[in-house]
């Protein structure tokens, strides 16, 4: 098969799986590589894909932070780590991380640790505090607002 065939059929390819959900560039990228098709033509079918807004980065973060937020109810800081692990530029997560209400992240982070509370079993109060205070963080939120919620509810 010729080169200018293979590189058809991989923006095809492409374009179909874009046509289907949001990707980003880099797992573009990653699919590309799979399929064994060069850097240099791998840059042209994510050029021509961002052109024709198959890509396009900022409404992927914005995607992925609602998604994540509302679903799985991660945190901030998970979802900018995620989210660069993907090249996704810091100006584009800050952008998109912006979209999320603080009353419902602070309403869902008050949640999340009132749950988590019931089913935590500790020897005293400040293991308690200890406990919900790594799920908060292993959960992505802020240790200042886990700090302020965990403090408040002691009172």
């Amino acid at each position: 098969m010729s080169e200018n065939a293979l590189f058809k059929i991989a923006l095809n390819k492409a374009m179909a799986l874009c046509a289907g959900r949001e990707y980003c560039a880099g797992e573009i990228l990653v699919k590309l590589d799979l399929w064994g098709i060069d850097k240099n033509q791998s840059r042209k079918i994510i050029e021509m894909l961002k052109r024709e807004n198959f890509i396009n980065e900022e409404r992927f973060a914005a995607g992925y932070v609602k998604d994540k937020f509302n679903y799985n109810k991660w945190g901030k800081i998970k979802i900018a780590s995620y989210l660069k692990a993907k090249n996704i530029s810091g100006e584009t997560i800050k952008k998109a991380l912006n979209n999320i209400d603080n009353d419902s992240y602070n309403k869902t982070l008050k949640d999340l640790i009132s749950t988590h509370r019931r089913s935590v079993k500790a020897k005293n109060p400040y293991d308690l505090k200890a406990k919900l205070l790594r799920y908060g963080l292993s959960k992505g939120f802020e240790s200042r607002l886990l700090y302020d919620l965990l403090n408040e509810m002691e009172e």
